[in-house]
């Protein structure tokens, strides 16, 4: 396996996969890792689609648009799952509380399902093997990947993951620097503006020149835009249908 350093700190996203399967032994130890994932009071409020279907995958691929999901050996759906617990309440002659209905419940279910997901990027990249988080999966067609997938009211998409062994090799992003990422105690209240700059300059030098495809790109102005684009999702809608019927609270 992979050494710690190798695993955290120069792991890239790969989107480009050989046409070869995820061994069996390899695949149980990634679900396994996903079994194991740290939970809100061990509720485990999340499940994981993993789909090996070729079929299946060109036809998300065609829904989501994203490459690495056709060439991907596995690519798995991680959803916020309230359904399970529903079913043991009737199980059971439960009162069931529609904790998912809160803001609270459903920021309950969306970070069991980013940590069981992160737990599976430790766990291929350990292994050897790609990945690349896919949050289109959420937004491109949320609706209509909820019938393909036959999710149960209680369940949505909170995001996918492609899986297989890499046929190529990114070069490492410049990330934020730890100035910015890590606040001592209390928040940073100094000027940080020059030094967002600076690495907004980074990246823009780093996008002219990187392995594969190239681009004009800058960092913020960048994902300004695309907070532009995703303010036109109706996740709202999309949620309520799958059983998540937000409410704000009474004061």
């Amino acid at each position: 396996m992979k050494t710690i350093d190798d695993i955290f700190l120069n792991r890239t996203s790969v989107r480009r996969y050989e046409r070869k399967p995820i061994e069996a032994e390899k695949l149980e130890f990634i679900y396994k890792a996903i079994q194991n994932t740290p939970t809100s009071y061990n509720g485990q409020q999340f499940s994981v689609v993993s789909i090996t279907d070729q079929d299946l995958k060109l036809q998300l691929y065609e829904l989501i648009g994203q490459k690495q999901i056709k060439t991907s050996a596995v690519f798995m759906v991680f959803c916020v799952d309230f359904y399970k617990l529903q079913q043991f309440a009737q199980a059971t002659g439960t009162d069931f509380p529609r904790f998912q209905d809160t803001m609270d419940g459903f920021m309950v279910g969306v970070i069991d399902a980013a940590l069981a997901m992160q737990n599976a990027v430790v766990a291929a990249e350990a292994l050897g093997l790609g990945s690349c988080c896919i949050g289109y999966t959420r937004t491109a067609a949320p609706a209509e990947l909820a019938k393909i997938l036959r999710l149960p009211e209680g369940v949505c998409v909170i995001c996918g993951l492609s899986l297989g062994y890499a046929s190529e090799q990114p070069d490492l992003k410049p990330k934020l620097p730890l100035p910015l990422v890590i606040h001592e105690n209390h928040y940073r209240t100094d000027d940080i503006k020059p030094e967002l700059l600076a690495y907004n300059e980074e990246v823009t030098a780093y996008n002219a020149v990187r392995s594969g495809d190239k681009t004009t790109n800058d960092w913020g102005r960048h994902i300004v835009d695309y907070y532009q684009t995703a303010m036109k999702y109706d996740m709202e809608q999309y949620t309520w249908n799958q059983g998540f019927r937000i409410k704000k609270e009474k004061a």
